[in-house]
């Protein structure tokens, strides 16, 4: 019997992973501690170099992702770094074992498989992104190997690996120059490196669903080249051209979801999720895949979804138009420095945490105080300002951009009040709050955003400034993300131009804009 890897003196690995991808392996394992099974997934660094930067940003990404805390995911249990004997030091994340089928065994073993169970096993899917995007998370490696039909009949979405590293350059190559994500499910904005957002996950969800409706993987080819011209320039036939019994409203969803530009795609996952409901009514177990039996889960989850319709509807909404405020009177001196006391004690305990990367705990503690801060200092206090910008970091850094996006904007506004529009503060703020936009996948509103402070930065800088000059490169990696290529071919050549006169034609900022520019031939 072969010797079993022990990982954290706690995991005990099967000998052979049941899953591999560009990101590692996952393996069967045994958790000696809690005397429990689990699936353990084994980073392999980009590049195959050890890096501990992307260590502290894997760790990160780890700690978003755990508090997902969805049913259609696997819990996270734990993640650590262990000394692989062959390669050094490696990060690895513990999750629920899930078992299960993976959807392209049912795309190969069943024909025409019912409207009813793509629809429900569709909008499953749909639920799962949007949570994970309301958090910041997008998948980037969706396909049908990654999604598990589990013993009760429920979808589970498996191996947010890619999600670990957000920069479409390093999640796009290895150190062989293999591409991290499965060019058949890979949207035309990852196949050309753009800038990607959630509409990217669900340009994958039409490729799974057109899949499972037809039994066809949709854009195959002989070479990946071919492949990536396919999702780039061919347009998705209808399903109803396979499987004329579609409802044409699916069939609508499905081309909607297969648009080339992310903007012509459905703004959100919940919208999807909607629209599929309805054809999901009586979808029924997938003859030989699954046990029926009682299910506590599901009985819990029926309850749960009752007392949320009645909430929906109106039965249990509860205003109330009562505030709380402050007495004033006596001691109010008194109260202003005790609670300055208190604002610069939350700031260092939340600087403390920043540096050990717990920074949804920062940001919760400098909200605590926040809200009485701006009652009796005003919001425009430098202490005031100051926690403020801490927080608004602590959010997005916390990759929760939903929250940080609007705490930006308040701040850029009355930063600019008290310091002026040109101020680098403002600026900063400005940038921040476009770059959120830009990750929750409001691509135009952050294009809007980035050219106003785009033309403000030239004009107060000038065009050779380092700042201007990336701003200009996440213009051009947006438009491309959005369909607009012609847009992101003008706004990169020209940017070429400047680095090669300014830095020469081989410094890195001039390789990557060429190279982005190279993946526009596609």
């Amino acid at each position: 019997m072969a010797e079993r890897t022990v990982i954290d003196d706690r995991y005990e690995l099967e000998p052979v992973p049941i899953g591999e991808g560009g990101m590692g392996e996952v393996y069967r394992a045994y958790d000696r501690r809690l005397d429990r099974r689990v699936a353990v997934k084994i980073i392999r660094f980009p590049f195959g170099q050890h890096d501990e930067t992307l260590v502290k940003r894997f760790l990160h990404e780890s700690r978003v992702m755990a508090r997902l805390e969805h049913p259609g995911t696997p819990a996270i249990h734990d993640v650590g770094v262990f000394d692989d004997p062959r390669v050094g030091s490696r990060p690895f994340m513990v999750m629920q074992f899930v078992e299960g089928i993976a959807l392209d065994y049912i795309v190969d073993e069943h024909e025409d498989i019912p409207l009813a169970w793509v629809a429900s096993a569709a909008a499953q899917v749909a639920a799962v992104l949007a949570a994970a995007h309301g958090r910041g998370i997008l998948h980037r490696d969706l396909k049908p190997s990654n999604l598990m039909l589990c013993r009760d009949g429920t979808v589970k979405v498996l191996d947010f690996g890619l999600a670990m590293f957000h920069d479409p350059e390093l999640s796009r190559l290895t150190r062989t120059g293999t591409l991290l994500g499965t060019p058949s499910y890979m949207s035309p904005e990852q196949v050309r490196g753009a800038s990607v957002g959630p509409q990217s996950d669900l340009y994958t969800l039409g490729l799974v669903m057109h899949e499972l409706l037809t039994g066809q993987r949709l854009f195959d080819g002989r070479t990946e080249y071919e492949v990536f011209d396919r999702q780039v320039n061919e347009p998705a036939p209808a399903v109803r051209e396979v499987r004329p019994d579609v409802p044409e409203e699916v069939d609508r969803l499905v081309l909607r979801l297969l648009q080339k530009r992310a903007e012509d795609r459905p703004a959100e996952a919940a919208e999807v999720c909607r629209a599929l409901l309805p054809f999901a009514r009586g979808a029924d177990f997938l003859p030989g895949t699954v046990v029926p039996e009682p299910d506590p889960v599901r009985m819990y989850a029926a309850v749960v979804g009752r007392m949320a319709d009645a909430v929906e509807t109106g039965a249990a909404a509860r205003t109330d138009g009562t505030a709380v405020r402050g007495s004033g009177g006596t001691g109010e001196q008194n109260r202003t420095s005790h609670l300055r006391d208190r604002t610069a004690q939350a700031r260092e305990e939340a600087a403390a945490l920043v540096r050990q990367a717990r920074h949804r705990q920062a940001a919760d503690l400098l909200e605590s105080v926040l809200g009485q801060a701006e009652e009796v200092l005003g919001s425009r206090h430098p202490d005031v300002l100051a926690l403020r910008t801490e927080l608004a970091e602590a959010l997005f850094a916390d990759s929760d951009y939903r929250r940080a996006a609007p705490v930006f904007r308040a701040l850029h506004q009355d930063l600019a009040l008290v310091h002026g529009h040109s101020d680098d503060r403002v600026l900063h703020c400005r940038r921040r709050e476009a770059t959120c936009q830009a990750l929750m996948g409001q691509t135009a509103e952050a294009l809007r955003l980035l050219r106003r402070l785009l033309a403000d930065q030239w004009a107060l800088h000038g065009p050779d400034d380092q700042r201007t000059l990336e701003l200009r490169r996440q213009v051009g990696l947006l438009e491309l993300g959005a369909g607009d290529t012609e847009g992101a071919r003008r706004t990169l050549s020209e940017l070429l131009e400047d680095l090669e006169r300014r830095h020469g034609p081989e410094h890195p900022d001039t390789v990557r804009v060429r190279e982005s520019l190279q993946r526009l031939r596609v």
